[in-house]
């Protein structure tokens, strides 16, 4: 990678967060608005100052057949793999790098990056365990039988931790292809004791398993025009930087197990049965889920447990990974969807076991159909044959298929958190299709690139499936508890994965939260929307950066959003405008803040967002937009019919919620009054938090009546601290908020509301205290009785 400053490439590349270089630090103008052209890397004939690629673009190929046998007495899997590795730089290579991720569940062979640790005030005996010397060897992580070329003669290669370098016998000259092969296995580790995204579950009640085989192969690292060898260790967190390529794959299981995996199987006929392939082509051709493989089908094979064996096969085309779950307790469902945008028709499916068949059989696979048909509205049209959601507690992508929970009560009834957090990881996860499974970014160098813009359409997809879908991850308003944190507990967006303190807010919220916000309130939709589809056409299959997004954002657009870049990704400063002043009388009032109460309350009432942000606002109102839940009545539960008053619950019992007493608002804190008979009105604002943004105002005048007006950000650009803004009306002024639509996640709201008298209050501490305890008992918390319950229904 090229910088115009030398030291920033150094800085990145050992994971140190980008700088946010500024020519006038001291000043009060010029920096915010300063242009990323010191920070950005250099253009070139790889990667233009347009955000495309250059004339000269070139990435590698690996191409991969693979043999694995699952041995599920050992909770071993045994592999073998021929890797053809093509190398299209102009580069000649005497080395490849490959991933050994498996190395990071083994006690001796992980990545080493320790924490910090102090005694714990309770520990049991494996905690204890893991501070032995020496360090004992646990079993876990990948043994190599052999290393061969083509012609079987050994490779000689050095295993670094979490890496694997294989020293070529000569060059690998550019255009030159060279083929490899690898003998391995590994001890599968129990995935809900040792955590890790792949592994196995046991469900003692019957006694078998259920696998989840990711990260299972030696993989290709990538070598790039901006990096050369993506070959930094996998530590858990980072994910993964992987090359394109065509997979064949075979899988020998136990018989009576059921796989899904990435791409097409192309011998259903030799594991399925007679009735389920015949169900199987018929849901090729169904608009509603057919169960290919039954409830009492899964039950009855959890009970018999076949001793025989059979070998699935797999083919994928022009992916960058590959992952596969196995289990005899899978009920599996399918359906053909149409993506309209190039008339692709996938079938949508999902695997899960009975624990979960009252959510699963209901949501899961209209919610992949859902979600893959949004995301190419907003990105490109979904380019593969099929999408699969797999019920395996936990969430975590792959091409064509991914892995989630939502299991419902032993009674069959579940809570709403519940359903609604199900639907979001599955919206989510299946979403990583196109970041970055299409849209292939570095997950290892920079997280938000594809945690980050995929929660941000994976909100876009929520709003369109529920209208009153509680998203916590898009509006301003929810990012606003992180952005108000001490400066000393926050990193840039543009910091390595392996540096983030919070991770979550960092990587998923803040990026995804950004975006809305340059859509819904700094560009608009249209244009917004339009460069958005560029960003994703232009670097669909292929290796985007960050510069890549923020030059074809604004190169489609014609917006300078360098200023926000700037703020939002590379600086920690939050928003926090104020309505200093109002000219020309400034009779103050004050807000008596409430007493401490004691809130008695029943059963959950039916869902209320906790705050009624723009874009539900803007999609009601967008007569194109139609809300998948309203359309199918199949998905209108319970929760759907209560939330609307269409079900009744007895909820004569009553709880008592005991109310934190609220503090007394500080002079800061307090709103200001102007003289009634002024109809010319200058008002004052300060920039306390240092992150610019516009300035939305609503005017609430004495006859009722209401008018909005937004200021463009460049009202910042002479001093980035302090302006001000003369307004005259033929009527006076009742009141002013500033941000009313809370879009701009304005850290601190007292001071963004002025009153011409007392008779309009702001709302209190009290109140804001009271909404955040209502939304934390919508939570699901273990114990409380869910409405569902309440009213005797199971559906």
């Amino acid at each position: 990678m090229k910088f115009k400053i030398a030291v920033l490439s150094v800085l990145i590349s050992i994971g140190a967060s980008a700088q946010n270089i500024q020519n006038n630090p001291g000043s009060n103008h010029g920096n915010k608005f300063e242009q990323l052209g010191t920070i950005l890397p250099t253009p070139n004939t790889y990667r233009t100052a347009s955000g495309a690629p250059g004339n000269q673009y070139w990435q590698q190929r690996a191409d991969y057949d693979i043999s694995a046998y699952l041995d599920e007495d050992k909770r071993n899997l045994k592999g073998s793999e021929t890797i053809t590795y093509y190398n299209n730089s102009p580069d000649n290579l005497e080395y490849l790098w490959l991933q050994l991720d498996e190395n990071q569940q083994s006690s001796v062979k992980n990545a080493d990056y320790p924490a910090s640790s102090t005694l714990p005030k309770g520990a049991n005996i494996d905690k204890l365990k893991t501070s032995e010397l020496p360090i004992k060897d646990d079993g876990y992580g990948v043994n190599l039988e052999k290393v061969t070329d083509a012609n079987g003669s050994p490779i000689k290669y050095v295993v670094n931790k979490t890496m694997m370098r294989i020293d070529l016998p000569k060059l690998l000259k550019a255009g030159e292809k060279f083929t490899f092969k690898v003998d391995w296995n590994y001890n599968i580790p129990n995935r809900m004791e040792k955590g890790g995204r792949g592994g196995y579950e046991n469900f003692p009640e019957d006694g078998n398993d259920l696998y989840t085989m990711t990260q299972w192969y030696p993989r290709m690292c990538v070598y790039s025009d901006f990096h050369g060898w993506q070959n930094h260790q996998f530590t858990g967190r980072g994910e993964f930087a992987l090359v394109f390529g065509n997979f064949k794959v075979a899988m020998n299981v136990p018989a009576d197990h059921i796989i899904g995996g990435t791409g097409e199987c192309k011998n259903y006929s030799e594991v399925l049965t007679s009735a389920q392939l015949a169900r199987y082509k018929q849901a090729e051709n169904a608009n509603e889920p057919v169960e290919i493989v039954t409830l009492d089908e899964a039950k009855k094979a959890e009970k018999n447990k076949s001793k025989e064996r059979k070998t699935w096969k797999f083919e994928a085309e022009n992916v960058r990974d590959f992952a596969w779950g196995s289990s005899r307790k899978f009920v599996w469902d399918g359906m053909r969807v149409t993506i309209p945008e190039n008339n692709n028709k996938v079938m949508a499916m999902s695997f899960y076991g009975k624990e979960a068949y009252g959510l699963y059989r209901k949501f899961s696979t209209k919610a992949v159909a859902h979600t893959i048909k949004t995301y190419s509205e907003f990105t490109i049209p979904y380019p593969y044959p099929v999408a699969q959601s797999v019920e395996a507690s936990n969430g975590m992508e792959y091409p064509m298929i991914c892995f989630n929970y939502g299991r419902t009560e032993k009674d069959g009834t579940y809570s709403e958190a519940i359903k609604n957090g199900m639907l979001g990881v599955i919206i989510h996860e299946v979403g990583h299709n196109f970041f970055p499974m299409i849209i292939n970014s570095d997950e290892r160098q920079w997280s938000w690139m594809d945690e980050g813009l995929n929660t941000f359409v994976e909100y876009l997809t929520e709003e369109k499936w529920d209208n009153k879908f509680p998203s916590k991850r898009g509006p301003a308003w929810t990012i606003v508890d992180y952005m108000k944190l001490p400066k000393d507990e926050l990193e840039p967006i543009m910091t390595n994965s392996e540096n983030i303190a919070r991770f979550g807010p960092n990587a998923y919220s803040k990026p995804a939260t950004g975006l809305n916000i340059l859509r819904e309130t700094i560009m608009g939709r249209e244009l917004f929307d339009k460069a958005f589809k560029t960003y994703a056409q232009r670097w669909a299959f292929r290796h985007p950066e960050p510069a890549d997004l923020f030059r074809t954002m604004e190169d489609a657009s014609g917006e300078d959003l360098d200023w926000f870049w700037r703020g939002w990704f590379y600086s920690t400063d939050p928003v926090d405008i104020a309505i200093d002043k109002v000219t020309v009388a400034l009779p103050v009032f004050d807000v008596t803040p409430t007493k401490a109460l004691e809130i008695k309350y029943k059963v959950d009432a039916p869902l209320q967002n906790e705050f009624e942000d723009i874009s539900k606002v803007k999609n009601r109102e967008d007569k194109n937009i139609k809300f998948y839940v309203d359309g199918d009545k199949d998905v209108q539960d319970f929760y759907y019919r209560y939330d609307r008053g269409q079900e009744k619950i007895d909820a004569s019992k009553e709880f008592i919620l005991k109310t934190e007493t609220p503090q007394s608002l500080s002079n800061e804190e307090k709103t200001n009054g102007v003289n009634k008979n002024i109809t010319a009105y200058q008002i004052d604002f300060t920039n306390k938090g240092g992150l610019v943004m516009p300035i939305i105002l609503e005017f609430t005048f004495e006859d009722g009546t209401k008018l909005n007006d937004k200021i463009n950000v460049q009202i910042w650009r002479s001093n980035e601290q302090k302006v001000s803004k003369t307004y005259y009306f033929g009527k006076k002024i009742k009141s002013i908020q500033l941000d009313p639509m809370k879009e701009t996640a304005d850290i601190d709201t007292s001071n963004n509301y002025w009153a011409a008298t007392s008779s309009t209050e702001a709302p209190s501490k009290f109140q804001v205290f009271k909404q955040s305890q209502r939304e934390t008992a919508r939570g699901g918390a273990s114990g409380k009785v869910n409405p569902m319950q309440a009213a005797g229904k199971k559906n």
